[in-house]
């Protein structure tokens, strides 16, 4: 695969030092964890990409602490047990000082336990369903009250939807974030009978039957409103169901937490005009420091290379870990942790990114548009948010509260004031 052989100079691919061995302790090594075949490549590849860029250009500026990055790129193939598998690689064989990797929960829960067996670094940089704190992981995408409560806020107070539809694809990121999404609505004082939900496979194809289920939902006349956490290919089908029913953006908007410029790129727009998707990041941002990034990809990977929000987390999440190494003045992961509480990096948007206790960004929430072009127009946009390790919204969660730095726990349980974490038990 010719994606594949983007490597940089002195990195490694696959596993494959492209250095002598005498060079090996004039060099800091960067674990790169992300398929580039199967199901998951064309959204994970464009990550590899980008920690690829990262490191060049932190080595033309003399790399970290006098020492060139190397990559080491692994294929986990989208597949999730894989993960565990080219995780321990890394750690054990190629000695890696850090992780960039996964996407989807299935696959950073796979390699969670064997981070912590073997005490390595991962920065997960997805938008993904909270209910989860290790100190191994640095989770610099948006929990869900960055994106998931938001986005219902913005449906409830400025769409003045009624009733919700909550269509994902089935696997624990959506039907953990459509449990916190139903718990939210019956406390915002959403019927239960107005709440529709349902899971399909990955690849879903036949969406005329839920299709005519959400329309059903509305034959009382209330607004109804899709909140869609609905992954890969199985949008195109639901949007054209869609539009083959006649159903149009102002007659029931879908707001999608997994639907970016990567995902319409290449694709006919035209069944997906007007509706939503909430990030904390559109490639349409007007800052100075966004403008600059977009030209400085689209020169190294070509025109037609769009940015998203996993990409700002990537680029996030590798400079704090920059700084924090620097602080430290070692990559030893228990210091390195300490370090990166309390970095601030710029983000994308011209706002600042703050590493909190929970291991978590604050970050904007924006809301943007889809138009003819695949890209966004920014139609809300929130101050930075804490991101919440644990929900409000669960009873189970509400009593747990995360801080690595004063309390060194990720499950402490605030009314039997004791640390409750449970080692890989998520």
């Amino acid at each position: 695969m010719n994606l594949l052989k983007s490597t940089l100079a002195g990195a490694t691919a696959l596993g494959l030092s492209a250095l002598p061995a005498w060079a090996a302790d004039d060099t800091i090594k960067v674990g790169v964890l992300h398929s580039l075949s199967g199901t998951m490549a064309i959204s994970e590849t464009t990550l590899k990409d980008t920690v690829l860029m990262l490191i060049d250009e932190q080595n033309a500026k003399g790399g970290v602490m006098g020492k060139q990055l190397e990559a080491v790129v692994v294929d986990p193939a989208s597949d999730w047990p894989l993960f565990a598998e080219k995780a321990r690689e890394l750690l054990t064989v190629q000695n890696v000082d850090v992780m960039f990797g996964c996407w989807t929960s299935v696959s950073r829960k796979s390699v969670l336990p064997v981070i912590e067996e073997l005490n390595g670094l991962l920065f997960y940089p997805v938008q993904y369903e909270g209910e989860e704190s290790s100190k191994n992981v640095f989770y610099t995408g948006a929990a869900p009250n960055q994106q998931a409560i938001p986005a219902t806020d913005y449906f409830l107070e400025e769409l003045g939807v009624e009733k919700f539809a909550l269509l994902g694809t089935d696997y624990v990121y959506p039907r953990t974030t459509n449990n916190i999404l139903e718990a939210y609505l019956k406390d915002k004082g959403i019927a239960e009978e107005d709440i529709f939900v349902n899971y399909t496979p990955f690849g879903h194809s036949d969406w005329s039957k839920i299709v005519a289920d959400v329309v059903a939902l509305g034959a009382d006349g209330k607004k109804v409103g899709v909140i869609s956490t609905i992954n890969g290919d199985a949008n195109i089908g639901f949007y054209k169901e869609l539009a083959a029913a006649g159903i149009s953006a102002d007659d029931i908007p879908v707001v999608a937490f997994s639907v970016g410029e990567e995902e319409l790129s290449g694709l006919d727009t035209t069944n997906l005009v007007g509706h939503l998707a909430a990030w904390n990041y559109f490639e349409s941002a007007e800052s100075d420091v966004n403008e600059e990034f977009v030209a400085k990809w689209k020169e190294r990977m070509g025109e037609e290379r769009v940015t998203n929000d996993p990409m700002e987390a990537t680029v996030i999440g590798f400079n704090m870990w920059v700084k924090a190494v620097e602080a430290a003045g070692t990559t030893d992961v228990d210091a390195v942790e300490k370090a990166m509480i309390g970095v601030e990096v710029p983000n994308l948007t011209g706002g600042t990114a703050v590493m909190l206790p929970n291991h978590h960004l604050a970050k904007p929430v924006l809301i943007g548009e889809i138009q003819e072009d695949g890209q966004f127009d920014i139609i809300s946009q929130t101050k930075e948010v804490p991101g919440d390790a644990w929900t409000d919204f669960l009873p189970a969660s509400a009593v747990l509260k995360s801080d690595w730095k004063d309390l060194g726990c990720g499950m402490y349980n605030t009314e039997t004031e004791s640390c409750v974490q449970l080692k890989s038990n998520y």
